[in-house]
C-alpha cells in the first residue's frame, strides 16, 4: 500500500506510548512472493520441475494453479486446516519509509514436515535449498538431509538475526552450498564465532552476493571467482532479486555447468527481476536471455548456456 504523505508527520512525540493511527492509502497492490515460491518459479521458468516443500493455508488455491502452470511440483505442500498463508503487509510513504508486518501463519506448520516420505515418493531428492522459513522447520530438514545424504543448500538469510551461533554452525556444517549477501556474511563469522576460513571449512563451496559488484564464489581449497553483474535497464524493484539468483544458479547447476556459469545465470535472472515490479512478473524468452547473456559475459559463455534455454512460451 502507498500513503501519500510522511508517517513521520504523524507521530507526536510525548504521545508514543499511546499510538493510534490509521493511514488513508491510495492504492492496494497484492503481489506473489515467498522465498521457497520465487525460488521455485525462477526454476520452472528455466524449464525444470521444482518440488516445492512448505507449509499454507486452505487460501492457496490460486497461487498453486500460477506454480503449476509455471512449472512447480506443488504436490508435497502441506495444507493447514487452520492458518492462513504467510503474508507480508507493508505501507510506504512518499520517503520511502516503511511499515509493514509479517504474518507467519500456515508457516510455523513446515516443522512437522518429514523429507524421507516426500524422496520415497518421488524417487529420490537431488538437492535441498533450505531457505528462510520456520527456523524448527529449517533445522529439521537440514539434520534430515544430512543423515539421508541428500545434498542441502544452507541459505539462511534474513533468518540470521532471529538465530543464534549455534543453530547458525548447524545449518552450515556440511553443505553443499552456502549462501548469503556480504551483510550477511559478516553478520554469520560474527555469530558463529567463525573466521572466513573456518567457514569454509564446513561447505563445499560459499556464494556471496555483492549487490551491484557482482558475486563471489569460494572454496576450501581457496579457489575464488568473481562474476560481474548483468547492467540493469531500469530498477523499479529490488524485491526478489535473490531468489532469482538462486533459481538461476541452482538450474544451471542442474544443467551441469560450472558455478562461474551459474553464477553467472543466476546474475541474469536476478537483473530480469530488478527490472520487473513483482518478484514473478519477469520473461524469460529464450532469445532476450541469450542476447542480454552475450552482450555481458561472452559468446563463449553464452555459446554453454544456449543448449539448456526452455524452448518459447
Amino acid at each position: 500500500m502507498r500513503f501519500p504523505g510522511r508517517f513521520a508527520e504523524q507521530f507526536l512525540p510525548d504521545q508514543l506510548d499511546r499510538i493510534s493511527l490509521s493511514f488513508l492509502v491510495d492504492d492496494l497492490v497484492i503481489r506473489r512472493g515467498g522465498v521457497a515460491a520465487n525460488i521455485a518459479f525462477g526454476l520452472g521458468r528455466l524449464g525444470l520441475r521444482p518440488l516445492l516443500v512448505g507449509a499454507v493455508g486452505e487460501d492457496f488455491a490460486d497461487y498453486r494453479s500460477w506454480l503449476e502452470r509455471n512449472g512447480v511440483d506443488t504436490s508435497a505442500v502441506h495444507v493447514s486446516s487452520q492458518a492462513h498463508t504467510a503474508r507480508f503487509v507493508c505501507t510506504t510513504d512518499v520517503d520511502l519509509c516503511q511499515i509493514a508486518s509479517f504474518y507467519p501463519g500456515a508457516m510455523s506448520e513446515a516443522r512437522e514436515i518429514e523429507l524421507g516420505p516426500i524422496a520415497e515418493r518421488v524417487g529420490g531428492i537431488d538437492l535441498v535449498i533450505i531457505s528462510p522459513n520456520d527456523p524448527d522447520a529449517m533445522a529439521r530438514h537440514t539434520r534430515e538431509s544430512r543423515q539421508r545424504g541428500i545434498p542441502f543448500v544452507a541459505d539462511p538469510s534474513q533468518q540470521l538475526a532471529r538465530m543464534d551461533g549455534e543453530a547458525i554452525r548447524d545449518l552450515v556444517d556440511g553443505a553443499a552450498f552456502l549462501l548469503c549477501n556480504d551483510y550477511e556474511k559478516g553478520l554469520l563469522e560474527s555469530k558463529t564465532g567463525w573466521s572466513s576460513d573456518e567457514v569454509l571449512s564446513h561447505v563445499d563451496v560459499r556464494v556471496t552476493t555483492h549487490g551491484a559488484n557482482g558475486v563471489v564464489i569460494e572454496t576450501a581449497t581457496g579457489e575464488s571467482i568473481s562474476i560481474p553483474v548483468v547492467p540493469a535497464r531500469v530498477t523499479p524493484d529490488p524485491t526478489g532479486v535473490g531468489d532469482a539468483f538462486r533459481a538461476g544458479f541452482f538450474a544451471a547447476q542442474s544443467w551441469g555447468l560450472t558455478p562461474e556459469r551459474s553464477a553467472q545465470v543466476g546474475s541474469l535472472l536476478a537483473t530480469l527481476t530488478l527490472e520487473t515490479i513483482g518478484t514473478q512478473e519477469y520473461s524469460t524468452d529464450p532469445d532476450e536471455l541469450l542476447k542480454r547473456f552475450t552482450e555481458t559475459y561472452g559468446s563463449t559463455a553464452a555459446g554453454e548456456v544456449r543448449p539448456f534455454l526452455p524452448p518459447a512460451d
